[in-house]
């Protein structure tokens, strides 16, 4: 059984198409004001269906992302927030880029205290990933 010949050649030019980073909609994003400033909540939002690709394969990567923060004058609203991150359906970018993109483009927008955003995404080939980005970094 060790001598078994599978011929691979077949897969060599499967590709799946794959958009780039610019149809992300970043600008879609909204908030919406914080009626309590001077007074700390955390707000968490969990997300059972974030999906990207695969720059490489063009396969699908799903995760689960958690976005945690405490908002200083602005809150993030949440229908902007759904159409942007199903932006990224098609869009072929790292596991790890997506996490920190995520987590760079809400800071900028919503501008909180703090901000965490974990992915844990889907094992593929028995390997799964979990990438944290925090804001403020930590030293």
């Amino acid at each position: 059984m060790g001598n078994v010949k599978v011929d691979h050649s077949k897969y060599q030019n499967i590709r799946f198409d794959t958009q780039d980073e610019s149809v992300i909609l970043t600008e879609i994003l909204e908030t919406i004001p914080y009626e309590y400033p001077g007074k700390e909540v955390e707000v968490e939002i969990p997300t059972a269906e974030f999906t990207s690709v695969c720059p490489w394969s063009g396969l699908p990567d799903f995760a689960e992302i958690k976005i945690t923060f405490v908002p200083d004058r602005h809150l993030i609203e949440m229908k902007s927030l759904k159409y942007y991150l199903t932006s990224y359906r098609n869009v072929g970018i790292y596991q790890e880029h997506a996490t920190r993109r995520v987590l760079e483009e809400l800071v900028a927008v919503a501008k909180p205290k703090r901000m965490r955003v974990e992915a844990l995404w889907n094992p593929r080939g028995g390997l799964g990933t979990r990438v944290v980005a925090e804001f403020p970094e930590k030293s």
